[in-house]
Order: structure tokens, then sequence, then C-alpha cells
């Protein structure tokens, strides 16, 4: 999960609990390591499909990677790697089928190695992203941006292109710190089937690799480019947003870690002013997000009901009035930033870059079978069910973009309680060196919001949410997060990346059969299919942009309309007991 992984309702009462139980495997095989399922950190996809493979391979070395996709290769199984938590959103992790195989990187976890005085280190592809920060710490080194979600592993972070949030230097994406890899591919059977291809500084394939959405290989190590530890200095900065269209697109060359909290049915904006200062400047900082902490399987689940109440029965105003006291106490707690790691007594907070930068305390703890607190999503409970939908808006178009999105607001504000305490968050990513990474200097628009346990069921201002992301991708030429949106949102999304044929190239030189390639990477990347599933209530689900009320759920009064602002937009309205035959194409 890479990104604010934020209750859309709830109210953070209470205080953190000490111990969790961590992420479960997303494997779970029936007969040892053979007849198995995979499914990710939230425990659905998109299409709520379980995807199915023959067996699961857990090697603890290259060699023993290698021998994995040696035998996948020989017996022309497809296959597909699994992280330690799969925090992907879509179905990347799916081999397809019922016969292929899952290699998990979860013992993949090492450091290989750390040069101090090149800066440079050196990681097997399953270390936490968190083991990876302190190591570099301990070498008085630091990565200069990462996800705020520590519990994301390496692999992960390079396959869907993750990011933080700067457009200073090389910029926010994580994977443009990689100066080296080593990736198991697959070969012919007189080079033994599998082989280890090593990329460094220079290669005319590192490119490709470094966000590759698995379809290269499995990705055995990593060699970064780092920096010499320094320290940061944060505070948030409440305004309004009657010129948010102005600033968003200039405070991002005013402060290097800059990010934006936007309310719009409050017209409240918290800029997040965070910039580099020198590591001997005074303060102990510490990062840990109030909603990554671990939380009591109780309080969420109860939490959920709350939620379920409100999305069945409740107003605006009181959803609303949820949403207020959310906010007020997230801002009370200063989102989880303390002055010395205890306490908060007031902004800025200075500390070092790898307590800072990230967090994700409910991943700390011992594997349990008694589930007393864990992270806000665990699948194992019936707590916060949510969707996560994260694209990106050229920075050029970003303040057009604000514009239209108040004008959208300001027909009903109170619509917009439906993102919850966080709203509307913005991040900027710069222009990418690799292929399928941002094809120019963006922002990233990342929202959260709440999902029924049951398909098909409409969401209380759907209409309004889904019609921001369709005027973000279409309108405005965003493209989707790799690991983050819903399948509607990744049909034709790559012709919007320039160099995505010569990925393809690559690709096909080093999988020629499509190993590692699916039917779901073949439709997001233009080879084979659409993503989008056309059928009965598939716009409810974000599975397809509806052209008719069939695709929306009529027997509940949500028909297909276009939008309100960006007219070009279909999205499922609630128009009540309104029946009409409109019918529609994009």
């Amino acid at each position: 999960m890479e990104g604010l992984q934020i209750l859309v309702l709830l109210v953070l009462t209470q205080i953190s609990l000490t111990g969790s139980s961590p992420p479960r495997d997303p494997v779970a095989c029936s007969d040892g390591t053979s007849n198995c399922t995979i499914s990710n950190a939230y425990g659905s996809f998109p299409d709520r499909s379980i995807c199915h493979a023959a067996s699961v391979a857990y090697p603890r070395s290259e060699q023993e990677l290698v021998a994995a996709v040696a035998a996948a290769v020989a017996a022309k199984r497809k296959v597909k790697v699994a992280t330690r938590s799969s925090h992907s959103f879509p179905k990347l992790a799916c081999p397809g089928g019922s016969d292929g195989t899952i290699v998990s990187t979860r013992w993949l976890n090492r450091t290989v190695r750390i040069d101090a005085e090149k800066r440079l280190m050196t990681v097997e592809s399953g270390m936490l992203l968190r083991d990876l920060i302190y190591a570099a710490a301990g070498a008085g080194l630091a990565l200069p941006h990462s996800p705020i979600w520590y519990g994301l592993t390496i692999g992960g972070v390079l396959g869907t292109g993750a990011h933080g949030s700067s457009l200073w230097g090389k910029g926010g994406a994580v994977h443009e710190y990689v100066v080296g890899l080593r990736i198991v591919t697959p070969a012919p059977a007189s080079q033994g089937f599998a082989t280890v291809r090593e990329l460094g500084t220079g290669h005319p394939d590192l490119d490709a690799a470094k966000v590759s959405l698995g379809v290269l290989g499995v990705i055995s190590q990593a060699t970064w480019q780092l920096q010499l530890l320094f320290k940061r200095s944060v505070s948030y900065v409440n305004r309004v947003d009657s010129d948010l269209a102005e600033q968003v697109a200039a405070w991002c060359y005013l402060h290097e870690f800059a990010d934006i909290l936007w309310l719009p049915q409050d017209g409240k904006v918290a800029y997040r002013q965070d910039d580099r200062v020198d590591a001997s400047a005074p303060g102990n900082g510490l990062n840990d997000m109030v909603i990554l902490r671990p939380y009591s399987v109780a309080e969420l689940v109860a939490e959920r009901v709350q939620e379920e109440l409100l999305e069945a029965n409740g107003s605006d105003a009181a959803r609303c009035s949820a949403v207020q006291t959310a906010v007020a106490q997230m801002e009370m707690q200063a989102y989880g930033l303390t002055n010395d790691g205890v306490s908060f007594t007031g902004y800025p907070v200075v500390g070092y870059q790898h307590r800072i930068q990230a967090s994700g305390t409910c991943l700390d703890g011992t594997e349990d079978d008694v589930l007393q607190s864990v992270c806000i999503w665990d699948p194992r409970i019936r707590g916060p069910f949510f969707y996560d939908s994260s694209f990106s808006v050229p920075l050029s178009r970003v303040a057009a973009f604000v514009a239209d999105v108040q004008r959208l607001r300001d027909i009903n504000p109170q619509a917009f309680c439906v993102l919850g305490a966080v709203g509307v968050w913005m991040r900027y990513v710069r222009a990418s060196t690799a292929y399928l990474g941002k094809p120019e200097d963006c922002i990233d628009i990342d929202l959260l919001y709440y999902r029924s346990y049951t398909s098909g069921t409409p969401r209380a201002h759907a209409d309004v949410i889904d019609e921001m992301e369709q005027m973000g991708l279409l309108k405005y030429g965003g493209v989707p997060h790799w690991g983050k949106s819903r399948n509607f949102a990744f049909d034709g999304a790559i012709a919007r990346f320039p160099r995505a044929s010569e990925f393809l190239k690559v690709k096909d030189r080093y999988d020629p059969e499509g190993i590692f390639s699916s039917e779901w990477s073949d439709q997001v990347l233009g080879v084979k299919g659409s993503p989008s599933i056309v059928g009965k209530g598939c716009a409810i689900e974000g599975l397809c942009v509806c052209s008719d009320d069939w695709h929306c759920a009529p027997e509940k009064g949500y028909l297909c309309r276009p939008g309100k602002v960006y007219t070009e937009a279909r999205v499922c309205a609630f128009v009540g007991d309104e029946r009409s035959s409109f019918v529609d194409v994009l």
C-alpha cells in the first residue's frame, strides 16, 4: 500500500496500541505449497475474483530463485511474483488460470552490501522499505524519497513506480535512485531455462526494468544511490482553498518535500511545508502516522458498523460531522508527528530522514492466531473496506483540473465528505527516465472512499468521485498509478506513455513466451484485450465507464448520466424513480 490508507469516516479516538498482529501472507495453500490462492492486502481485487495457482515457491537465495523460475519455465507454467503483503490493488500478482506458479520474495530480505564511501547500498528485492531505510541510516546514509507506508517491499516499490513527493533533483519517484538491478528471467533450455541479467548504470534495459509491473522476470537485487543522512523540518500550514488553483503548481517549487491535503467540502487546505535541513539541526522528531498504527479489532469492527449505517441511512450532514471530528483529531495529533518520538509540542518538527519519511508501526509484532490489534485494512476482520484510486495530472494542467473540481464542489460541497479525513491528497512526481514512469512532471491525486462488502452496491455520491477521476484521466490526460486504481482507469492508458513501445520490445526479448505475463498485464499494456469488464453493475464497481443504465443499478434508482461539470464523463447518478433509455458510448 503506497499512500495514506485513511478510513473514510474513522474517528481516531483511541491511543495507539503497543503491539499488533502483522499483515498475513497473501498466499494461502490447501496442501503445503500446492493448490494455492493469492489476494492483495485488502483481501479483494477490483473485480472481487479469487486468483488461483498450482504452487508457490519461497526461495531464500538467488540460486533458489533461479531454480524456481527455471522449473516453471521448463514446465511452461505462468509465473507471478508475490511480495510480503501484496499491497497492489489491481491483479498484478495473479498468474492466471489455476496451473501457474507464484514466486514469493518473502525470504529474499537481506542487505547484500553497503559502500558508505560511494553511498551505494545493495539489497534483496523482498526487503521491506522500513529495513532498507533504517539499515541505510545506520551507515550514515539516506534514501531521499519513499512512500509514507514502509511496509512495501523493494520489488513492489519498483514494480509499480511507487513514489514520495518532490520535483527537486531527480524527484520523488523511488526508482530514480536505482543504479543497478539483478533480474532473473526465462532462458532457453540450453541455458538452464533461467538466467540472471545484471543491469548497471548505462545499461540500455535499466529504464525498462526499473518500473516493470513484474512482466520481465523476478528482481533479485537492487542497488541504490543514496545520500548522506540529513534532517527534515516539517510544518502543516492551514489555509482556505480560494487560491488553490494558483498555488498548486507553485507550492512544489517552494519546498523540497511539499504535498497538499485538500478538504473541498470545507474549502480548506493543509499545505505540508517540508524542507531538508542539516543533520546538525536540533531535533529528534518522529513520524508515526496515526492511521498506520495498530488499532484494536473491536474498535475497527465497530467503526465499520457505524460507517455502514451512515452509508445506508445517514444524511450528508451526519457524514460531514463525523469527518469534521476525525479531521480535528488528526490535526490535534499533528497527523502522527512528534517532536521527540513521544509528544507533539509544536511545529516545526525536525528529525532525521529515516524517522520522518515513512512509518507503519502496525507492521510490527509477531504472528498470532488471536487477533487483538491490526492494521486498519486487515482483511481477516470485517473492518474498514475501501477503494484506493490514484492518478497523476500533468503539472501544466493541474490548475485547470483544480478549478473544475472546485466548480463540481460548489454544486454540493457535502458530497465530498465521502472522501473522509484527508480528502484529496496531492503529491508531486517528476518526469521519469523509466519507460513506464511518469511521462511528465505531474501531481498525483490520491482518493480513498467507501467500498461495500456486497458486489454491485451503489455508494453515496459515487457520481462525484467517478466524475473527478474521469476528469483527471480523460479531460486532463492523466495516467493511473500502476498499483492503485480500478479497472476502468487503465483502459487505453498505455497510449499516454510515449516509451511504452520500447518497454514492450524489452519484454519480448526478456520473456518471448510470456511466462511472466498474464491476462491482466496484457490488457493494461495494450497487448491484448481491455481491462474494462462490461456487464451488469460494472460501473458501480469501477470495472467500466457506464454507457447504459444497465451498467449502474437502475433497480435502485442509479442511472448512467453525464457529469455535472465534465459533461463528457459518464457516471452512475442517483435519480430516484426516473427511468430512461439513455445510451452513449465514450
